[in-house]
């Protein structure tokens, strides 16, 4: 701490003592500040240089039309072509640096002097790497992406001035504080444009190479971090001068330490997580606490509010883009819970100067933190009680923790840190509120006496509507690392509050979709991106349209009708399973549509397996039913192909392809599965988890699967299912032959066809990739069919039944997602 007297001697007469007419300020000097925005700033330069280079790779013509339309719109200017460019590079080069430097030295700015040429050189660096890389790889295409029109056997692809003056602009900024690093920034756009049009540079070379140096320069920043814009001192006294408090004192404080130095416990008091706080006094010596909060430091917490609002789902999340804004909302939720009569801290008013907004407090209400090792049940009921009042006028918290319980002068127990709550809430929000305090007391507590506390606060109503939001990711991180919490917790509280509700309202209480991460979104999206993978790196476009050209459209037509109907069968087989109250045809037909998309991005079977599974959790069957009736269809099916391929077998004589079973394959995974499976048993830890937790698991899933697999008409429905959907694609195989004028038996093309399919889809490939088609081929090459017409009629079927099914597939898969079926 520096004491700053400010003291201003007057004199009426000699011998007079000198008056003091300005506080007494002590405060610390002003800071460096690590700023977020500059990392978040490095993160989507880097970002937008990899789109850039990869538009230059992969639209090579749209990146060549753009340079092509600049050199067009510069043909009016014809004198630029005579601009001496080494000249004006190293001109602009030096000029920049120069102006720069000398600003910063000028406003004392020591370390942004060292640290901006130190990012201009690791720019240079960078550059310098990456370019060699690019020509080490001698991929022409790759090369020539970057390489301008002119530039004969440049050993430098990516322009370095770019790369330089953007981290050494970038490290010593930021702009809009600076005029040499705004004017810097326009000379290098100047410079950049002139030799894009001149076509000394490419115009991805260029853009690549000043992000890249922007990135560079944002990570010096950061690690260097940038002096504080906020105010300080006499700024603090200013500011609140102008919302009347006329200053004696000013004392900054620890916020973590009591005046004897020791370590208080955590409290969130409103006084804003990253704040600087202050003690006050004015002339009229009226006490007053100021929370200053610096613009530079907001990022963080805005950040941290966007990720709330990606990761939560079905609830609103505050996202306040400026510090002025974050300190306005939480200043007018302080006056409304005090106008409730809620015991909440005293604002007086809001102040600005430079980039901080400070908040000043009356200093009439003093809170200290909960010991949560002796809260009582008249402590949790105060709680309760001071939730259910804000609540009911529409007021939510939205981070209830362990630091937010507070007690005041008084002995009344509290709710504090404010700062993140909302007005005008909507009943999800109140629901998780009630939900995180709730948790917090069972952790404290026990579940039986915070649901005995919750019955008296807020009723039963309340608290059975409460059982479809206990999730953990309602959950703070600070109520998880309490010591009686244990992921059990949140299954005991929700059993109790589902014990509470009415029978017939139990089996509508699905959790409520709260994670926009869930393991169903996470997977999707997972499925997306390796469906989009898949289709452009495997989808031969000019092979499928040369074999779709040459064959017959309307039987094209008719193979695409055959194989939907396996569709048909799948839906069959899975809705016979199916309680008759629980069975939704439409949503059981559409859930095999869109296992065409699942197909697309796992290995074949897997994906409809997967969609079954997730339809049946959804229509209200626990895992260990859901598994065994999916396991079940699977079993059918199975069982189904088996038999049809030993009828039509032995009807058909075929034995050609009797020798591409992969034996050696499947013997060492089974192998490598045995080893797997006696070294866990020989274990004795995973051995008890096994015994104790695997097997009771087991022996359910088993005992549900042999109740439906012996039901005589059940399965002789399910299996007559299974046989259409091997009948419909061996129909349509045999159709794909047809568009070609091969004529053949349809039994043996089914034949040839089931066994093919099934060692193709062996392979642990996307839709059984690459594999199936081959497979195919090889398999009707030797059934007889000439080889030009077994390549084309497999590219057909392929077309009919996978390609063309992928986006039906994720039609149906949206129609399901937004019905909360799958």
């Amino acid at each position: 701490m520096t004491e700053v007297p400010n003291q201003k001697q007057e004199k009426s007469g000699e011998g007079q003592s000198p008056v003091t007419d300005k506080p007494t300020i002590v405060d610390t000097p002003p800071q460096r500040v690590h700023d977020a925005e500059d990392l978040l700033r490095a993160l989507a330069s880097l970002i937008m240089a990899l789109l850039i280079a990869l538009a230059a790779v992969y639209l090579k013509g749209t990146a060549a039309g753009v340079e092509s339309d600049m050199r067009q719109a510069g043909n009016a200017m014809d004198w630029l072509m005579d601009v001496p460019t080494n000249f004006l590079q190293q001109a602009v080069t030096v000029t920049v640096v120069l102006a720069v430097l000398i600003n910063l030295l000028i406003n004392r700015e020591w370390v942004q002097s060292i640290t901006a040429p130190l990012a201009m050189f690791m720019g240079y660096g960078l550059i310098l790497v990456i370019s060699n890389l690019i020509i080490s790889t001698h991929n022409p295409t790759l090369i020539a992406s970057f390489s301008s029109q002119n530039a004969f056997g440049s050993p430098v692809l990516l322009p370095d001035i770019y790369a330089g003056l953007a981290a050494f602009l970038s490290a010593a900024g930021p702009r809009r504080l600076r005029s040499t690093v705004k004017w810097g920034w326009n000379a290098l756009y100047v410079v950049a444009v002139i030799m894009v049009i001149i076509s000394s540079n490419s115009a991805s070379g260029v853009l690549v190479s000043l992000l890249l140096g922007r990135m560079t320069g944002m990570v010096i920043r950061y690690i260097a971090g940038t002096q504080s814009k906020g105010a300080w001192g006499d700024g603090v006294v200013q500011a609140v001068a102008s919302i009347g408090i006329d200053l004696a004192e000013l004392t900054r404080v620890d916020a973590t330490m009591d005046a004897d130095g020791q370590p208080i416990p955590c409290l969130d008091d409103d006084l804003i997580e990253a704040s600087r706080i202050y003690r006050a006094r004015d002339k009229a010596g009226t006490a007053y606490t100021i929370s200053v909060m610096d613009g530079q430091l907001h990022t963080a917490g805005y950040l941290m509010q966007i990720w709330q609002w990606i990761k939560l789902s079905g609830v609103s999340m505050r996202r306040d883009r400026s510090v002025r804004d974050s300190m306005q909302h939480h200043m007018a939720v302080l006056f409304e819970l005090r106008d409730l009569g809620l015991p909440a801290l005293h604002p007086y008013g809001l102040a600005e100067n430079a980039e901080s907004s400070i908040l000043v407090f009356h200093d009439d209400i003093h809170l200290t933190p909960i010991d949560l090792d002796h809260l009582d049940a008249d402590q949790a009921r105060q709680l309760m009680d001071f939730l259910d009042k804000a609540n009911g006028r529409g007021y939510t918290h939205r981070r209830i923790t362990p630091s937010t319980l507070a007690m005041d002068r008084e002995g009344h127990a509290v709710i504090a840190g404010w700062e993140n709550g909302d007005s005008a809430s909507s009943s999800a929000n109140t629901a998780l509120d009630r939900v995180q305090l709730l948790s917090l007391m069972t952790a404290a507590l026990s579940v039986e006496e915070a649901v005995r506390i919750g019955l008296e606060s807020w009723g039963e109503t309340t608290m059975v509507a409460l059982t479809p939001f206990v999730q953990m990711v309602a959950i703070p991180a600070q109520t998880q690392a309490l010591p009686g919490w244990d992921r059990q917790v949140m299954s005991d509280l929700r059993a109790r509050l589902r014990a509470m509700a009415p029978p017939e309202s139990v089996g509508s209480m699905d959790q409520v979709s709260l994670s926009r991460f869930s393991l169903r979104s996470f997977l999707a999206l997972a499925l997306l991106v390796v469906a989009a993978i898949v289709i452009l790196t495997q989808f031969n476009l000019q092979q499928v349209i040369q074999a779709v050209r040459n064959a017959n459209p309307w039987v094209v037509g008719l193979s695409f009708i055959l194989g939907s109907f396996s569709w048909v069968g799948c839906a069959v087989t899975l809705g016979v399973f199916i309680d008759k109250r629980k069975r939704n045809l439409r949503g059981i037909f559409l859930s095999q549509v869109a296992s065409s998309f699942t197909s697309v991005s796992m290995p074949a079977g897997v994906g409809p397996a997967f969609v079954n599974l997730q339809f049946l959790r959804r229509s209200g069957y626990d895992n260990t039913m859901a598994t065994a009736i999916m396991s079940a269809v699977v079993a059918v099916q199975f069982a189904t192909t088996f038999v049809l391929l030993v009828v039509i077998g032995l009807f058909t004589g075929r034995n050609t392809l009797s020798g591409m079973i992969p034996t050696n394959t499947l013997v060492i995974v089974i192998g490598v599965v045995a080893i797997v499976a006696a070294l866990a048993m020989a274990i004795p830890y995973t051995r008890r988890l096994v015994v104790d937790r695997l097997m009771p698991i087991v022996a359910s899933y088993a005992r549900h699967l042999v109740d439906i697999l012996t039901q005589p008409r059940q399965l002789l429905m399910a299996a007559s299912g299974a046989v259409l959907q091997s009948a419909a694609l061996g129909l349509s195989f045999w159709a794909a032959l047809m568009a070609f004028g091969c004529r053949t038996n349809i039994f043996e093309t089914t034949f040839v066809f089931l066994l093919a399919n099934t060692l193709g889809s062996a392979v642990p490939t996307p839709g059984g990739l690459g594999a199936i088609e081959a497979v195919l081929f090889s398999a009707f090459r030797l059934a007889g069919v000439p080889s030009g017409v077994a390549i084309s009629a497999t590219l057909v079927f392929r077309v009919a039944n996978y390609w063309l099914r992928i986006p039906l597939g994720a039609l149906a898969m949206r129609w399901l997602s937004r019905r909360n079926l799958i």
